[in-house]
């Protein structure tokens, strides 16, 4: 926004609007990092994979839902594999050559989505499966009267 000029003539005033002069513009910066962290959610029902550096700071994310998949195809292997490969397009852009890799979830979409990672030239360092598992879980449904 800029300053206000209030401008007196003989019978009337205005207001008119003038630009200090400041201009913004926007560059795309992008971060150059050499490694990060690969984050792999995968369930029943969607692949989710999230590019971070050594902070845990978000670089660049995709998901099945994303790409167009729709429905049941969400989490299939197949749509898994398209999320890696975009996501090491936007990787190469950021300058990543090699990551860390951490899955989460049971889904089918696992190791698919790691393929279609490495595909493009990004190498792994290690791989660690966090997925986490109940010690006791929800207590089970009472058995249906008949």
């Amino acid at each position: 926004m800029g300053k206000k000029k209030i401008v007196t003539t003989q019978d009337k005033i205005e207001e008119k609007t003038v630009e200090t002069g400041v201009v913004k513009e926007q560059k795309s910066v992008k971060k150059h990092v050499d490694s990060g962290i690969l984050y792999v959610e995968s369930t029943y029902n969607n692949t989710k994979l999230m590019l971070a550096d050594s902070k845990s700071n978000t670089l660049a994310w995709s998901s099945s839902g994303s790409l167009g998949f729709k429905g049941a195809k969400k989490g299939t292997p197949f749509a898994a594999a398209k999320v890696g490969e975009a996501l090491a397009l936007k990787a190469q852009t950021i300058g990543i050559k090699e990551v860390k890799v951490i899955i989460r979830g049971v889904g089918s979409g696992r190791e698919s989505a790691i393929r279609g990672f490495i595909s493009k030239g990004i190498n792994l360092s290690t791989i660690q499966d966090k997925t986490p598992v109940p010690h006791n879980g929800p207590k089970p449904p009472k058995p249906r009267r008949t």
